[in-house]
C-alpha cells in the first residue's frame, strides 16, 4: 500500500507541492475515520430506535380504539 499524501498551494505563488503524510498524520487520520464511523453508527441506531418508538406508539393508539385518521390528527 502507498503512503497518503496531501498537497499544498500557496496561494501568493500558486507553488504546488505533494509529500507524504506522516506517521502521526496518519494515525490522527485513521482516529477521525473510526471516530466518524462511530457516530455514523450511533446516527443510525439512534434513527432506528426512533422509527421503532413510533411504530409502537401507533399501534398503541390502534389498540385503544383509534383510527389511523385520528392517530394522524394527533400525532401530524
Amino acid at each position: 500500500m502507498s503512503t497518503p499524501q496531501i498537497a499544498t498551494v500557496n496561494c501568493a505563488t500558486g507553488v504546488q507541492t505533494v509529500r507524504d503524510l506522516t506517521t502521526e498524520e496518519i494515525a490522527a487520520q485513521e482516529a477521525l475515520n473510526a471516530e466518524v464511523a462511530e457516530r455514523q453508527a450511533a446516527e443510525q441506531t439512534a434513527a432506528e430506535q426512533t422509527a421503532a418508538d413510533k411504530a409502537s406508539g401507533n399501534q398503541k393508539l390502534k389498540d385503544l380504539g383509534l383510527t389511523d385518521d385520528e392517530i394522524a390528527a394527533l400525532v401530524g
